[in-house]
């Protein structure tokens, strides 16, 4: 018998999103918050630069915006762009209110220092040092730890999400929960909620390198569109240009921080060269920074470039960077004397389930939010620090809309227990670490930050032998959350492979041999995955 458990909504994932729902809807209902390791472990724990919100008064909403869809490539959608501007500023100041610490520009104590990014044509980035997310993330998850309406579960990973129409036989396709496993008792759960959100992250571990944590396989994304979900933009992944490249760095991130302060990119000669793709040259938008690093790098041969920003005073560096200069002087690099070997990695999913401006799905009871949706705010290309606003703003609209409109009274639907008859314990995992590392493997060589028709249809072949490996094992032995990680990471690839064919053009952070001009002919339209189920 399967153990069960019943709240008024259920929420998956517990980094900045999933936090900030539970939070405001607290008061009025009782929550679930599912993480698959540590609570605070998320991507949201590792982001560094900031907030993007318009604060200073020689900025404006509408520069904000403008920005937005100029990052976007011709696909945001403009009415998403304007709700997330025009709700930042009352986001940020509720953060505030539950204690997070921003850092302070030292004329007065009512004003907060700002920063500028790569796409920002003002400072509008308010941060927490260099460590903004690791701030905001442990401040609201020591609010939700003291609230007792609120109850947490770490470790434990979705397997698949339960509707009426999939578990039930029923017509209508409602989503009723998920089943859950226990990762430290290897036990299936089921959580049933008239509400479910997904605020499971992206799906960076897809590819071999990559900033995110080991917790962004795409689990929300792939079990919604297994449940029927419509998926869009998956192309569209996003390249941080600038990792740490050191073999025991586990590709640490570099903020785009220090380029907004200044800091320059370099050959191994000690050249400049983004000055020769862009105008804006260091602060040019992330996919332009990425594309330039990777054809530097094939041109020579190399194996990194270089960031400098040690023409700024140490005092300056360690104020504003602590947590970046004492990461690389872990690694016997002094930022304040030399430059930073960098590399581009695979940072943020800019597509996702498509969603409103509520964070409703196309299934009744199910919301998404964070970097699992596909709102319209990113388009083509998210501009940065726009990713923890969208969380946060989203995460709003969603509660205040499961509070006006969802009633949570006599909901307590019979689901059929997990089965596990038919299956028995794998004697080896060694298929599935194999698995693991080819799959991550030919996605970045094959479906990296530069791609073709032949990489791409390269690509698509592996995968269908892997998944029907994938499938056959898993339909044979015990569920494991590597197993359940690897089953997701394979649905990821097949969104992402299918959408960058779909794509006949080079638009944002999709860029193609084939194709590598903007195509004009015809308006800008997103690439739409209708749902498995």
């Amino acid at each position: 018998m399967t153990a069960s458990h019943h709240f008024d909504v259920l929420i998956i994932g517990s980094g900045a999103a999933g936090l900030t729902l539970a939070l405001q809807l607290a008061e009025h209902s009782q929550v679930a918050v599912l993480a698959k390791g540590q609570l605070e472990e998320s991507a949201s724990l590792y982001a560094q630069g900031g907030i993007s919100v318009v604060l200073d008064q020689t900025d404006s909403l509408q520069s904000h915006i403008d920005d937005t869809l100029q990052a976007g490539a011709g696909l945001c959608n403009e009415e998403t762009v304007r709700f997330t501007v025009e709700h930042a500023r009352e986001s940020i100041e509720w953060l505030i209110d539950q204690g997070v610490s921003f850092t302070k520009d030292g004329t007065t104590s009512e004003t907060y220092h700002l920063t500028q990014e790569g796409g920002h044509s003002h400072r509008r980035i308010i941060h927490a040092a260099d460590a903004t997310g690791r701030e905001v993330e442990t401040s609201l998850l020591s609010k939700a730890k003291a609230h007792s309406n609120i109850h947490l579960f770490p470790y434990h990973i979705g397997i698949d999400l339960i509707t009426s129409r999939k578990n039930l036989g029923q017509h209508e396709n409602q989503c009723i929960g998920c089943y859950v496993l226990d990762i430290k008792t290897d036990t299936p759960l089921t959580f049933t909620a008239p509400i479910t959100v997904m605020a499971t992250g992206g799906a960076g571990k897809v590819y071999l390198y990559t900033s995110n944590p080991d917790v962004s396989t795409g689990d929300g994304i792939a079990m919604g569109w297994r449940a029927g979900c419509r998926v869009a933009n998956m192309e569209f992944i996003q390249f941080h240009p600038t990792c740490l490249y050191h073999p025991k760095a586990k590709s640490f991130l570099i903020s785009e921080a220090l380029r907004g302060e200044g800091a320059r990119l370099l050959l191994a000669d000690g050249t400049p060269f983004m000055a020769r793709f862009h105008p804006q040259a260091e602060l040019a938008p992330r996919d332009v920074v990425a594309r330039a690093i990777d054809h530097e790098m094939k041109r020579l041969g190399d194996d990194c470039v270089y960031l400098d920003i040690s023409h700024q005073p140490k005092e300056f560096i360690e104020s504003h960077f602590p947590t970046i200069y004492q990461r690389c002087l872990d690694f016997g690099i002094d930022m304040t004397q030399e430059p930073i070997p960098v590399v581009p990695a695979a940072h943020y999913t800019c597509g996702g389930l498509i969603t409103n401006l509520n964070g409703q799905t196309d299934i009744p009871g199910l919301y998404a939010i964070g970097e699992t949706a596909s709102t319209g705010l990113h388009g083509a290309n998210r501009m940065a620090s726009n990713s923890l606003l969208e969380c946060l703003v989203f995460a709003r609209s969603a509660a205040q809309h499961i509070k006006q409109n969802q009633p949570f009274k006599d909901y307590k639907p019979t689901i059929p227990a997990w089965d596990a008859s038919r299956v028995q314990p794998a004697k080896e995992a060694i298929s599935i670490s194999h698995n693991w590392d080819e799959l991550r493997r030919f996605m970045w060589d094959y479906v990296g930050i530069v791609r073709s028709n032949e990489r791409l249809h390269k690509a698509q072949l592996r995968l269908r032998l892997l998944q029907r490996e994938i499938e056959e094992y898993y339909s044979q032995h015990h569920i494991s959350s590597d197993l359940l990680e690897l089953r997701n990471l394979a649905d990821i690839a097949e969104l992402i492979i299918t959408s960058a064919l779909h794509r006949q053009e080079s638009r944002g952070l999709h860029y193609t041999l084939d194709y590598p001009e903007v195509d004009d002919s015809k308006p800008a339209m997103d690439t739409i995955i209708a749902g498995k189920f």
